[in-house]
C-alpha cells in the first residue's frame, strides 16, 4: 500500500530549507515520488510508518514533524471532497491541512479567522485527521494557518487543493500500476509540480 508522507514547515521563507528532490532521489529504493517543493512525497513500496518516519528523519537535515497518510484513506478524502461547493476564484485557495494524529479535543466549526470583519482563513470541515478550509492571498494568512496547531492541540500541516489533487493522480496511477498483472520496470524518481 501506498503512503503520503508531508512534512510540516519546510522550505517556507527560507526556514528548514533542503531540496525534496535529493531525498527522494536517496529514498529510490522505497519508489518515492515528490511533488512539488514543500515536502511531499507519495512512497509506493511497501514499509511500515514507524521504519518510513526513520528513514525520512535520518536523511532530513533538521528536525520536523513527518506526518504520514495511508492511501486508500487520502483518497476517500479526496472522493469526499467537502470544498466542492466552496466557490474558486483567483483571490481563495482551497486547502487541507492534515493533523499529525487525532485530536482529544476539536473546536466547533466553521471557524472564520479573524473572527471579526473581513475573513481572511475559513476552517469549514473537519474529517477524521483532516481540516478543510479557504483562505484569501494575504501576507497574514501564515500567522492564521499557524494558530491550527492550538485549536486542535496537535501539529498540522497544510497543502493547497491543487497539491491535494496532485497527490491523488499520483496514488490513482500507483494503483493501476499495482493492478496489472505485468511486472513493471524500476523508474527513475519523478518530480510532479503541484
Amino acid at each position: 500500500m501506498s503512503l503520503v508522507v508531508l512534512l510540516r514547515g519546510v522550505n517556507v521563507g527560507g526556514h528548514r530549507s533542503f531540496r525534496p528532490t535529493i531525498l527522494a532521489k536517496q529514498l529510490r529504493h522505497l519508489d518515492v515520488v515528490n511533488i512539488g517543493a514543500a515536502g511531499t512525497f507519495v512512497v509506493r513500496q511497501p514499509i511500515a510508518q514507524s521504519r518510513l518516519r526513520a528513514e525520512f528523519a535520518r536523511r532530513l537535515p533538521f528536525a520536523t514533524e513527518i506526518v504520514i497518510c495511508e492511501s486508500r484513506r487520502f483518497l476517500r478524502m479526496v472522493a469526499d471532497n467537502p470544498l466542492s461547493g466552496q466557490p474558486v476564484r483567483p483571490d481563495l485557495t482551497r486547502f487541507v491541512s492534515v493533523l499529525a494524529k487525532h485530536p482529544r479535543a476539536a473546536p466547533a466549526l466553521p471557524i472564520s479567522l479573524p473572527p471579526k470583519g473581513r475573513w481572511l482563513l475559513r476552517i469549514l470541515a473537519r474529517d477524521d485527521r483532516f481540516v478543510f478550509g479557504q483562505y484569501r492571498r494575504h501576507i497574514k494568512v501564515i500567522g492564521y494557518l499557524g494558530t491550527l496547531d492550538r485549536l486542535f492541540g496537535v501539529p498540522v500541516t497544510t497543502r493547497s487543493w491543487s497539491t491535494v489533487a496532485a497527490i491523488a493522480r499520483v496514488l490513482e496511477d500507483g494503483f493501476l500500476v499495482t493492478a496489472s498483472p505485468v511486472q513493471r520496470p524500476a523508474q527513475p524518481t519523478r518530480r510532479i509540480e503541484a
